[in-house]
């Protein structure tokens, strides 16, 4: 019998397992603050999670909860033929953009560890295939935007992206699907300048948000500004 642990079990608990010195809050001193949105243990224990000052010792529920009060008008979907390993790492970016909803196509299972347990405060929803995710979408409004480099598609940086969409993302390597690019309303491509034919597929996905967040998000002020 094989010894190795499950996938699942390899991924780190929180954000600073076993990457460097820790993170976060010890204990909260007493007494402790009489609110629903706290969790005890973890103001008995501390609270080491990836999570803003703002959220510290609140469970995952509140957390998610207060999230869903300001989450920004776009979608993020990605293609997962391979279990792609930057799928985690645009989740991650999803998460620090606060889009609405994440949705995954193809198979259900992806490679969580890039995300750094972000998907905890995120909203995932399974597609089987781009069809489906189309027909979501038409139904909700939503026009497709693809992210890639293809012949004919406009460039990003002069394109303004609607307001409620859903960003759609291929796969490192091979890009989107031939279906993907059928189904899109649009495919924006990433002006690039050196000698590689392409950028990492995360970094993709976070210029796109990126763009979507310049337009569109409210950006509060710098800390002491």
């Amino acid at each position: 019998m094989s010894s190795e642990k499950p996938a699942e079990a390899l991924e780190p608990v929180q954000y600073d397992d076993g990457f460097g010195p820790e993170i976060g809050v010890g204990p909260h001193g007493e007494p402790w603050p009489e609110d629903k949105r706290y969790d005890p243990e973890l103001l008995a224990s501390g609270d080491r999670r990836n999570v803003t000052d703002q959220y510290r010792y609140w469970t995952r529920e509140a957390i998610v909860e207060d999230l869903d009060t300001r989450r920004h008008d776009f979608h993020v979907a990605v293609e997962n033929w391979t279990h792609d390993f930057n799928i985690g790492s645009v989740v991650r970016t999803a998460n620090a953009f606060l889009a609405k909803e994440i949705h995954i196509v193809g198979r259900r299972r992806w490679n969580r560890r890039g995300a750094m347990v972000t998907d905890r405060y995120q909203h995932v929803r399974h597609h089987p295939d781009t069809a489906e995710l189309t027909a979501w979408a038409a139904a909700e409004g939503l026009p497709i935007i693809g992210i890639d480099n293809l012949p004919g598609a406009v460039a990003l940086e002069r394109t303004e992206l609607p307001r409620r969409c859903v960003l759609l993302f291929g796969q490192e390597g091979p890009g989107l699907t031939e279906e993907a690019r059928a189904h899109a309303s649009m495919v924006c491509s990433i002006a690039q300048f050196g000698s590689t034919r392409s950028i990492n597929a995360g970094a993709a996905a976070a210029i796109a948000m990126h763009a979507w967040i310049q337009r569109y998000a409210e950006i509060p002020a710098p800390p002491g500004g």
